[in-house]
């Protein structure tokens, strides 16, 4: 009877098998950095956050949402860089992918705003321990809200939504389907409300998924820590979160509390609002267990519902179509 549920229909095209990465425990920093409206300050200050990560032993360090400029609208346009153009036009990813090169770790490197063309994003870039860029993240869902006498935002004033989920698989060896600090599925702030992602990274075969976010003083108490437990156990796998400290004088006030969440939906590792950077261990084997515990991943209703990847499955229709043509 059990066989007429058809779990493995569950994920349209199928769930990858979880990759098996050369090592399970490794050290993250979580760094909740403080932000002032002086870009080359905030620069240098990250730099100096990541060296610290690295010393106190971190292979993989985490920033937070828009790190290099006040989080408003208003100054999105003024400290935006060409990420594609590198160097100069983007001091703030040439640091990154300096520091990963320098310090030999992996940089899921918060975000910062993006200009590319006529357009902005929000972007998280990924770079390797080689200091080459892994995966370029825009956000997808816009932060537009409004909850009167409470808050007020409009993001998609000056940004423009990104078309793609990002995972990234952070080894350096093209021999290896995964390696160094696992398979990292990126979402920034506003994403992880929306669970059909996380399950599409979960079905890809993401081990951890890093948002960058800067939750405000309204929905941060309510609904911070809620979404990161959720999306932990929802999909049997690591959540990490990392905000801006606390700024009172700031326009927009973050909530704070950097996170990170196992599998089990267990906070590992939090903290409050202030400047602080989180040295948590994560160990991989910890997805498979809680997998085995509850196994999940053989009890969806395939026959009842489909979760469906478009862009995996218009890759593969495509591909198929190439084949055929040949």
């Amino acid at each position: 009877m059990a066989s007429t549920y058809k779990p493995e229909q569950a994920r349209v095209p199928p769930a990858v098998q979880l990759p098996v990465p050369p090592v399970t425990k490794f050290k993250i920093a979580l760094c909740q950095l403080s932000v002032t409206d002086d870009k080359e300050r905030n620069i240098v200050h990250a730099r100096k956050a990541i060296e610290e990560a690295a010393e106190k032993g971190a292979q993989l360090v985490l920033l937070p949402e828009i790190w290099n400029s006040p989080y408003s609208n208003d100054s999105f346009p003024v400290y935006a860089e060409d990420i594609d153009a590198g160097g100069d036009a983007s001091p703030s990813t040439a640091m990154l992918s300096e520091a990963a090169r320098t310090l030999q770790i992996t940089i899921v490197g918060g975000s910062i705003p993006e200009r590319s063309g006529d357009r902005l994003y929000n972007t998280c870039c990924v770079f390797g321990k080689d200091g080459k860029l892994k995966a370029k993240h825009r956000k997808i869902h816009l932060f537009d809200i409004d909850i009167p006498g409470k808050i007020t935002f409009v993001e998609s004033k000056t940004l423009t939504a990104g078309e793609n989920p990002t995972i990234v698989d952070t080894g350096n060896d093209s021999k290896v389907a995964c390696a160094d600090v696992g398979r990292i599925g990126i979402g920034i702030c506003y994403d992880i409300r929306f669970q059909e992602l996380a399950m599409i990274y979960a079905a890809r075969g993401a081990h951890l998924l890093c948002y960058p976010g800067a939750f405000n003083m309204t929905t941060g108490p309510l609904h911070w820590e809620l979404l990161q437990r959720s999306r932990a156990a929802d999909n049997q796998l690591y959540v990490a979160t990392c905000s801006p400290a606390r700024g009172s004088g700031a326009g927009y006030i973050a909530w704070g509390h950097s996170t990170l969440v196992g599998p089990f939906g267990e906070v590992l590792a939090t903290t409050e609002h202030e400047e602080t950077i989180i040295i948590a261990e994560i160990d991989y084997s910890q997805i498979e267990l809680r997998r085995t515990n509850l196994p999940l991943q053989n009890q969806r209703r395939g026959d009842l519902y489909q979760l469906v990847d478009l862009q995996r499955l218009n890759s593969q229709i495509n591909g198929n179509a190439e084949n055929n043509s040949l």
